[in-house]
């Protein structure tokens, strides 16, 4: 595992960027609402990006492994969707939905990552619960990824607060940011204390928690990129990149 410790120089530069992601990302969710689609948001996107002088990271974007890149600014996903759909002109977002929304934004040759899960219209209670859980699941690893911690503390704390309400998607997690839109080290949302990677000050890591009423199987979509639940059950999903330091984790991806 070769975890990248960020300098001085590239942390200002990430910090930048992730201002910059907050604000393109606050945006984008103001304008979700029933009748949009969700090609009309990745485009929002795509122009408020290019605006600020960035450039969506995702945007023909292809893992290893992957058949083909990836062919939006943004993923898109919607109810059983838990991340990574494609935007498309024929999905209109209807009231009672939920949407994520996960953005990355490569600035001045550096990287960040942010996601959020909001309601279109009026939602359900128990839609709005799971929106509610995921978003402090977050809150609770990022107070959980103190220098001197481990990646195993996170994923703990995650677990912990969760205490099996949800499923918690085990085949995607967190991972580092900065240098490339993933890096090292892979960042579960569940795990055992004191294990794992300890966290160095000038790492710069991605907390996403997924977390699905039903249980935690997916399922991938015949478009090669959307991942669901196994079940149907909604799913939501929170991020932000992080800055390690000698104490408490500084939120980068916030205004």
């Amino acid at each position: 595992m070769a975890v990248i410790i960020k300098t001085k120089e590239q942390i200002e530069i990430i910090r930048e960027g992730g201002k910059i992601l907050a604000d393109v990302l606050r945006k984008v969710a103001k304008k979700v609402a029933p009748g949009i689609s969700t090609y009309e948001l990745d485009k929002y996107a795509f122009d408020l990006i290019k605006e600020k002088g960035g450039t969506p990271a995702f945007l023909n974007y292809r893992p290893e492994g992957a058949p083909k890149a990836f062919p939006a600014s943004i993923c898109i996903s919607v109810n059983n969707e838990i991340v990574h759909a494609i935007p498309l002109k024929t999905r209109i977002l209807k009231e009672g939905d939920i949407v994520s929304l996960d953005l990355g934004l490569k600035y001045k040759g550096l990287f960040t990552d942010h996601a959020v899960t909001v309601a279109v219209g009026k939602i359900s209670k128990k839609d709005q619960d799971l929106l509610d859980k995921t978003k402090k699941a977050l809150e609770v690893g990022i107070i959980a990824a103190c220098g001197g911690n481990t990646v195993g503390d996170i994923g703990h704390a995650i677990e912990s607060f969760v205490n099996r309400k949800y499923g918690i998607v085990r085949e995607l997690s967190g991972h580092g940011v900065g240098v490339k839109i993933h890096e090292d080290p892979y960042i579960p949302n569940y795990g055992k204390a004191g294990k794992g990677q300890k966290l160095i000050p000038g790492m710069i890591i991605a907390i996403e928690p997924m977390l699905n009423i039903g249980k935690d199987n997916i399922v991938g979509a015949s478009d090669d990129w959307t991942i669901k639940t196994a079940d149907g059950s909604h799913s939501a999903h929170f991020e932000h990149t992080i800055l390690i330091t000698e104490g408490d984790a500084e939120i980068l991806t916030m205004i």
